[in-house]
C-alpha cells in the first residue's frame, strides 16, 4: 500500500542557493508531525512546494497514491490539502464570518452536504472552534495579530482537509491562547471536528518555533537545517539529538 503522503527528493533553488535539498519524507494518516529548524532552515519554503505555491526544481510529491506535483494550488486543495502561511492575506474589508465562508464555496467544500443550506453554520463551527466566534461580524482588518492566525486556521479547517499544513499557527498567541489552540490542533486530529466527533481528523505537519506547545502535541518531529533533513524522530529523541542542539546554537554551545 502506498503511504498516505510522500515527498521525494523535493528540491527548490533561488539563484545559488539550495533553499530545499532533496528532502524526503512519508507521513501516515494518524501522524500529527511538527517541522522544525534555524531561521532559514527552509521550513515554510517546503510548505510552498507542497501547496503548489511554489514550484519545484526537481522530486516528487505524493497524496493519497496520486502524484499532485503538478497540480495548482486549488487542485491540492480539491484533493485535501489546505495551510495557513506566516503571510496572512484575509479579506479585511469583510465580515470575519465572510472569510470563512469563501473556502466554502470552493468544489471540495461544496461535494461534501448541503453546502448552500450550511455554509454560514459551518464556517460560525470553523470559528467557534479557534475562539472567535464572538468576533463574527467584525471586518477582518479590526483582528489583532494572533487572532488573524486563528482566523487563517478557521479558514483552512472549514474545508475539512485531510492534510492540515499550519505554519506557525500559535505565532502572536499568549500562553494561554497558544496551549488552548494547540490542544485544539490535538483535538482536531483525533476526530473532534468544530465541536464534534468524528471518526479520523487530518494528519497535521505543523511548523512552530514555541517548542514546549508543539512538543506536547506532535508524535514526531522532522528537523531542517540548510534545506536538508538532520533529525526525524520521536519529540524526547530530537531534542537530544546533537546534531539538532547544534543547529539550534552553534558548535561551541552545543559542545558546552
Amino acid at each position: 500500500m502506498p503511504p498516505f503522503f510522500s515527498v521525494e527528493r523535493l528540491t527548490k533553488r533561488f539563484g545559488g542557493l539550495v533553499a530545499v535539498d532533496a528532502v524526503g519524507f512519508e507521513l501516515r494518516r494518524d501522524q500529527i508531525v511538527g517541522l522544525i529548524g534555524p531561521n532559514g532552515a527552509g521550513k515554510t519554503t517546503l510548505l510552498r512546494l507542497i501547496t503548489k505555491i511554489l514550484k519545484p526544481d526537481a522530486g516528487r510529491i505524493v497524496f493519497n497514491g496520486e502524484e499532485i506535483t503538478g497540480l495548482r494550488p486549488w487542485e491540492v486543495v480539491d484533493r485535501g490539502i489546505a495551510g495557513t502561511f506566516q503571510n496572512m492575506r484575509p479579506f479585511r474589508h469583510l465580515p470575519i464570518i465572510a472569510n470563512v465562508m469563501v473556502p466554502l464555496v470552493a468544489p471540495r467544500a461544496r461535494r461534501r452536504g448541503e453546502w448552500i443550506k450550511r455554509i454560514e453554520a459551518k464556517a460560525m463551527d470553523a470559528l467557534e472552534f479557534v475562539g472567535i466566534s464572538d468576533m463574527a461580524l467584525e471586518p477582518a482588518a479590526a483582528l489583532s495579530q494572533g487572532d488573524l492566525k486563528r482566523l487563517e486556521v478557521a479558514r483552512a479547517i472549514a474545508t475539512e482537509p485531510e492534510l492540515l499544513l499550519l505554519d506557525e499557527p500559535l505565532g502572536g498567541l499568549n500562553p494561554a491562547e497558544s496551549e488552548l489552540l494547540a490542544k485544539s490542533i490535538r483535538r482536531l486530529h483525533k476526530g473532534g471536528r468544530f465541536g464534534r466527533l468524528h471518526s479520523e481528523g487530518p494528519a497535521v505537519l505543523m511548523i512552530e518555533h514555541k517548542l514546549k506547545e508543539l512538543m506536547s502535541i506532535v508524535d514526531r518531529v522532522i528537523v531542517l537545517d540548510h534545506g536538508e533533513i538532520i533529525a526525524d524522530a520521536p519529540p524526547a529523541a530530537v531534542v537530544r539529538d546533537p546534531k539538532v542542539i547544534e543547529a539550534y546554537l552553534g558548535s561551541e554551545h552545543a559542545a558546552a
